[in-house]
This record gives structure tokens, C-alpha cells and sequence, in this order.
């Protein structure tokens, strides 16, 4: 088999071995997919500004989020249906992250339960909360995070309404208990993917089934997500969140700097620059030409993070450089994940250490901390300004 270097080679062998179906829901964007393409590609645009005749032999990575010791500035974020990349994938990937020293994030839309990852995995994770019409229910999950010892609660704020995603509609996504005849017959042919699904119960969404009014299996849970998504969702609630929760809250899905500024009155501890990967607002800015407009409206007030099109070491850099204090992975620890469980996200963190690593050694920095814009050639950092 061909030696896996990249990302990019764990993405290949994904799409090879996980069905359609679920490869989809992740290689996707909403609409013309124009933000999900312009979230890799603005980052490609910003190069470095190479130095020389530095003293490199003594590097460190680590660094802290949110208070928290860390190897290197990344997070795995939070991302829906992980357990059908592979069976019991959000417990292989809580793993793989305590291994690495890095945060994992459970989603709300995971297959694995708060409880089955707590059971599971020894370092501390965080949460992924979306706010539902059913406050009681909310109020449940909180709960239940804090029961599991959750490090922090990570509110998604961009997905009071779903963004359209065709290829989910076309591969039955969008209604699970009524697949189309070709999506069953290419979840028949990945026989490497059924024999680890075979071996696990965990089919559903752990943190809804059994404990949602009514929803006692995936079709049902999946028509209880639909309708209970609450477009009513204000300031207001962030208040009452952050009260019900009580630790450190970091609200996820800010792309304008006048939210920005409202996150940091809201109390949270920091936020998380994203365009929910380009599945949400197609034609929304990318997250990195959104970034130096954030850093530079709320300064040091609140912890500020990055997410969407990350997929090196070097993507890590880049949002370093221009004010990220970390960067959170999603389809780049799913794409490990679909290849090779738990062993495959693990490659995929090593992976983008290395990268990190040898770009900021070449870039003549020893210590992740000195990351700031004089990482970059000027030319990049006048193109990106443009762009934002």
C-alpha cells in the first residue's frame, strides 16, 4: 500500500472504504459549495516568509486553550454521524486525541453518547451543544455534560436553521429510513466498513434516542432534529446557557466582528472564527479572510480559535499567524478516521504536527507562542487583508 503522507492521502483511502452515503455528508457543502471550496483555497493564497541561519534545534508546540495544557494549538471539532465512519468512531477519536494531548469535541449529532465517550476515553473532552426548542431537553444535556466532567461546552450558533446540502438530499441522507436503492447497494460493497459495524450497537444519535420525548431510533430522531432546530435563538439564550453551565463557554460559528464584540460581552470565555465548514451560509466569507477582522475587534478580551479548511500543519500556522490561538480539525481527523479508525486519526494529528513543526522551524520560529504576522511574507498579509 502507498505510505500515507498527507491528509490528502487519508482522504483518498476514506473515500475508498466508507459508503457513500456518510463520505458525502463530510466532502460536502451547502448549495454551489462556493465558501466550503473558498475555505481551502483562501488559506492556500498566504505564504510564508522563510528565514535562515537560525538556531532551530529546540522547538515546543505546546501552548494552552482555554487554560488547558496542549501539545500543539489544534482541537478536534465537533462533527455529526462520526460513529459512521466507522463504528464507535467518536469514542476512537477521543482516544486518538488524548493520546495526541489535544481537546476532542463531542457533538450533539453523535453517534456515541456524552455517557459511552466518558466511559471510554480518560482525558477530559469537550462538548458540542445546538440549542433546541425543547429547553428542557437542553437543559437535560447540560446536565449531563457536566455529570461526564466535560472540560467545556462549545455552542454552535450558525444552524438555528439547516443550510441545504444536495448531496445529502440525493443519497437519502436527509430521510435515513428510506435510502435509495443505489445508497444501500453501496453500503452493501464496503465490506470492510460492515465488519465494524457489525460489531456495535451504537447506530444512533447517543446524546437523542431514549432521551428526546418520542424518539426511540434513528429515523425518528433524525425527524425530531428537523423540526425542534430553534429559529427563535438570541443573545438572550447565551446568557441562560452560560448560567445553566457554569464553566468555560466557547461559542462557535462568528464570521462578523460586531458578533464578536457581542460574544465577548456575552460572557464566553472564547470563540470559534467558522462558517460550519461551508455547510451553512454558501457565499459566506472563508473563515481565515473573516479571522483578522475578529482578532482586531475584540483585541485580548476573549479567547479567538479558527476552524474550516484546515487540513496541514501549515493551515495551523497560518491561522496562527494572523491571531488564532488554535485551530479545531474536522474533516481532516474524519477523513482519518473512515481509513483507519482510531489509528487513523491519530496519523492524521502526527501528520499535522510534523507540518507545523518544519513550517515554523523553517520559518525560523522555535516557540508556537512567537506565532504572530511577521510569520508571514507582507505580500500575504496585504492579500489576506484584501480578502477579508
Amino acid at each position: 500500500m502507498t505510505a500515507i503522507t498527507c491528509v490528502d492521502d487519508l482522504q483518498r483511502l476514506a473515500r475508498r472504504r466508507v459508503p457513500r452515503l456518510f463520505y458525502d455528508y463530510v466532502d460536502s457543502g451547502s448549495w454551489t459549495e462556493t465558501t466550503y471550496r473558498a475555505n481551502a483555497a483562501d488559506l492556500d493564497r498566504i505564504a510564508f516568509r522563510q528565514r535562515v541561519l537560525v538556531n532551530i534545534e529546540q522547538r515546543s508546540l505546546a501552548t494552552t486553550m482555554l487554560g488547558r495544557e496542549v501539545s500543539m494549538p489544534v482541537a478536534l471539532a465537533p462533527t455529526g454521524f462520526a460513529g459512521m465512519q466507522h463504528a464507535d468512531g467518536e469514542i476512537l477519536a477521543a482516544r486518538a486525541a488524548g493520546a495526541a494531548g489535544v481537546p476532542f469535541t463531542l457533538s450533539t449529532m453523535s453517534v456515541c453518547s456524552i455517557e459511552d465517550v466518558a466511559a471510554h476515553s480518560v482525558a477530559p473532552f469537550w462538548f458540542q451543544l445546538y440549542v433546541m426548542r425543547d429547553r428542557e431537553f437542553v437543559r437535560a444535556l447540560i446536565e449531563r455534560a457536566k455529570a461526564a466532567r466535560c472540560g467545556a461546552l462549545v455552542l454552535t450558533l450558525d444552524l438555528q436553521i439547516p443550510g441545504q446540502r444536495h448531496k445529502d438530499i440525493k443519497n437519502g441522507l436527509a430521510s435515513p429510513g428510506n435510502l435509495p436503492f443505489r445508497t444501500r447497494l453501496d453500503m452493501l460493497g464496503k465490506v470492510r466498513w460492515w465488519s465494524t459495524m457489525l460489531g456495535t450497537r451504537r447506530r444512533g444519535l447517543g446524546n437523542i434516542v431514549g432521551y428526546a420525548p418520542g424518539v426511540a431510533d434513528l429515523p425518528s430522531a433524525s425527524a425530531w432534529v428537523k423540526r425542534s432546530f430553534d429559529p427563535t435563538l438570541t443573545w438572550k439564550d447565551v446568557e441562560w446557557i452560560k448560567a445553566c453551565w457554569g464553566g468555560p463557554l466557547i461559542l462557535k460559528g462568528i464570521l462578523d466582528p460586531e458578533d464578536a464584540r457581542a460574544a465577548c460581552n456575552s460572557g464566553a470565555d472564547a470563540l470559534v472564527v467558522s462558517n460550519h465548514g461551508g455547510r451553512q451560509l454558501d457565499g459566506a466569507p472563508s473563515s481565515i479572510a473573516a479571522l483578522p477582522g475578529i482578532v482586531d475587534a475584540v483585541g485580548d478580551r476573549i479567547e479567538v480559535h479558527m476552524d474550516g479548511g484546515i487540513r496541514s500543519g501549515q493551515d495551523v500556522a497560518r491561522a496562527l499567524a494572523l491571531g488564532a490561538k488554535g485551530a479545531h480539525i474536522g474533516r481532516a481527523f474524519l477523513y482519518g478516521l473512515g481509513a483507519a479508525g482510531e489509528a487513523g486519526v491519530r496519523q492524521c494529528l502526527e501528520i499535522i504536527r510534523r507540518e507545523l513543526d518544519v513550517t515554523l522551524a523553517l520559518c525560523g520560529v522555535t516557540d508556537v507562542a512567537q506565532v504572530d504576522r511577521s510569520l508571514l511574507a507582507r505580500s500575504a498579509t496585504t492579500m489576506n487583508r484584501k480578502i477579508a
